[in-house]
């Protein structure tokens, strides 16, 4: 008889992170830019959350690894961003505004490689990543986020960007419930002696052609993280209307995750790597190029299905193929740290120095030359033929 674990609790917590991340990231760099910080001070601040990536999930993901309390850490981390951002409430200089964003970001930005941890080892069958099972989950998460981008958009149209800590306090406090419903089981412990060596699963080929697609990929996607909503503004487009082109790269996201069992088999993972990049150099052109031409501003965003959705769900797949068992942990905190935390860091410091010179266009043309050198990393993982794992 068959004892699948149950999915929901999770599909809670991933709804409620992304509704959190929904609100909080489109509309972070608009808030600083109505307290007064410029440009610089935007993407330096909007990079705090990527710099806590280069230390907080790999710490987090070892200690639960070690411990096996995923759950209790995941509680702890959600409960202390909460307290920590009701620091937002005050005024602050930009000095306070980094140091309450670094602590709430060390404590939220390790939560989703910890969940993914464990949910990839509970939609896995016979040790084979199921994508059907997974994105059934994920796809709650893009739900969350789509109600929130538009919701808040709508909402600081009309009311303005004061409310900001508000929407800040009560999305968090969603996700703290969410992780209190989360089953409180405790995986096996391990210690030192048994806690595998993961020093030779990161010298394989495979595994290093892995990563760099990885941080060349993500590091393409930064810059709409950071300055899409700045550069959207600039050109004169309301908070309302801002909140919808976001809300249309996550409906289009929601639809893949629900059928992606359908595609994934027709490509092999690799492959669906280098289609991601291709599409992603693909839509940062149409976005840098023809921002004012609705039609095709809209196409871009509609890549998103592939450019992300995709291209995550072939990303967990492939960790979770390399790194098994008691490497799930480290694994998934690497993909946070290189795919994340390094190409945020770097593009949203090297892209406010970009477009402070050259205007913000041009971090989607160079956003555009990073894609086509993931697809170079992707298309050289995808001829080490040993890595090609069934979708």
């Amino acid at each position: 008889m068959s004892t699948r674990p149950p999915l929901l609790p999770f599909a809670g917590l991933s709804a409620s992170y992304f509704a959190h991340i929904g609100f909080f990231n489109p509309y972070l760099p608009l808030w600083l830019k109505e307290l007064g910080f410029g440009l610089i001070a935007i993407s330096l601040l909007t990079s705090v959350q990527s710099a806590t990536r280069l230390f907080a999930p790999y710490a987090w993901g070892t200690l639960s690894d070690r411990t096996g309390e995923r759950v209790k850490l995941l509680r702890y981390g959600a409960t202390a961003a909460l307290v920590f951002s009701a620091a937002l409430w005050f005024p602050l200089s930009g000095l306070a505004m980094f140091a309450v964003l670094l602590l709430m970001f060390t404590h939220t930005s390790a939560m989703m490689p910890m969940s993914e941890a464990a949910l990839a080892h509970l939609v896995s069958q016979g040790g084979v990543f199921d994508a059907r099972r997974y994105g059934r989950v994920r796809l709650w998460g893009s739900m969350g986020f789509l109600v929130t981008v538009v919701l808040a958009g709508w909402w600081f149209e009309r009311f303005g960007m004061e409310d900001f800590p508000a929407w800040t306090g009560v999305t968090l406090a969603a996700v703290v419930v969410s992780v209190w419903l989360l089953p409180d089981t405790k995986e096996p412990t391990h210690s030192a002696e048994s806690h595998p060596d993961i020093r030779p699963v990161l010298r394989l080929p495979a595994v290093r052609w892995f990563f760099a697609s990885v941080f060349f990929h993500v590091l393409a996607h930064i810059f709409i993280y950071v300055f899409f909503s700045l550069y959207l503004d600039s050109l004169g487009y309301s908070k309302a209307v801002i909140g919808l082109l976001w809300a249309v790269s996550v409906v289009i996201e929601i639809g893949w995750f629900f059928t992606q069992g359908r595609w994934l088999p027709r490509l092999s993972l690799t492959g669906w790597l280098v289609l991601a990049s291709a599409l992603m150099a693909l839509r940062m052109v149409l976005t840098a190029g023809l921002p004012l031409v609705w039609p095709l501003l809209l196409l871009a965003q509609a890549m998103h299905a592939i450019t992300f959705a995709a291209h995550h769900t072939v990303c967990i797949a492939l960790l979770s193929h390399h790194f098994p068992g008691r490497l799930r942990g480290r694994g998934q905190a690497l993909y946070a740290v290189v795919g994340y935390g390094l190409p945020g860091l770097i593009g949203g410091l090297g892209g406010g120095l970009l477009s402070s010179a050259l205007g913000l266009s041009s971090v989607f043309w160079l956003s555009a030359g990073c894609a086509v050198v993931a697809g170079g990393c992707a298309w050289r993982l995808r001829r080490l033929a040993h890595v090609a794992t069934p979708a």
